[in-house]
């Protein structure tokens, strides 16, 4: 075998051997019945986070780690920490985490500003006990457009929004804006709390050009 051979087989197989290394970036959108897709038919092909999946493209893989009806704040009617998916986060070890959680904690009965910054801040903490040390992005929540099941607009802008710009900051994370950007497009929300598929594609896109940017 000459020596050029034997080069370029080895070039080749350093190659195939890098490609075979490379893993997509893993992405676990951690949320409520929004990153579920509640109302969305088929959910798992018009939720946010499976758009998200394609928007990204082969480079990463989305799980889509929603809950319905649950809350950040620990002690709330339905937290999500004790759902199963949260246990699933750190079973994907995930590379990022998007946590969009809150809209659940307007409700009258479970929202309290000092318990919601207190469970989201041990959230925080307790995500970064994860082996592949994640980004952890935090999701401003999408408009409310009328008050229902307790869940309202007013406590989302004087409560929820302030408080997760304040614990971004506290933590030198990144935030994303699912607020201002969401205000506009009410008919796309068919009980005025949930999107439709084509607001969850507007969702998935504002988030995909904050993981890329």
């Amino acid at each position: 075998m000459n020596k050029a051979f034997t080069s370029v087989m080895l070039t080749l197989l350093i190659g195939f051997s890098a490609c075979e290394s490379h893993q997509p970036t893993k992405v676990a959108c951690v949320g409520d019945s929004i990153t579920e897709g509640f109302g969305i038919s088929p959910q798992s092909v018009f939720s946010y986070p499976v758009v998200l999946d394609s928007l990204l493209g082969n480079n990463y893989t989305v799980m889509n780690l929603g809950r319905s009806a649950t809350t950040m704040r620990y002690n709330g009617d339905f937290p999500y920490r004790t759902a199963k998916e949260f246990s699933n986060i750190f079973a994907f070890e995930p590379d990022v985490i998007v946590i969009k959680l809150g809209t659940n904690d307007t409700k009258p009965n479970n929202w309290d500003a000092e318990k919601f910054e207190n469970s989201y801040q041990a959230m925080i903490d307790t995500l970064g006990t994860i082996a592949s040390h994640p980004r952890i992005y935090l999701c401003l929540p999408v408009p409310v457009f009328k008050t229902k099941w307790g869940i309202n607009d007013s406590t989302v802008v004087k409560g929820v929004i302030p408080a997760i710009k304040k614990i971004a900051e506290t933590n030198q994370l990144p935030v994303i804006d699912l607020y201002e950007p969401m205000l506009d497009k009410g008919a796309m929300f068919f009980d005025s709390i949930h999107p439709d598929a084509q607001g969850a594609a507007v969702m998935a896109k504002i988030i995909a050009g904050e993981i890329k940017n």
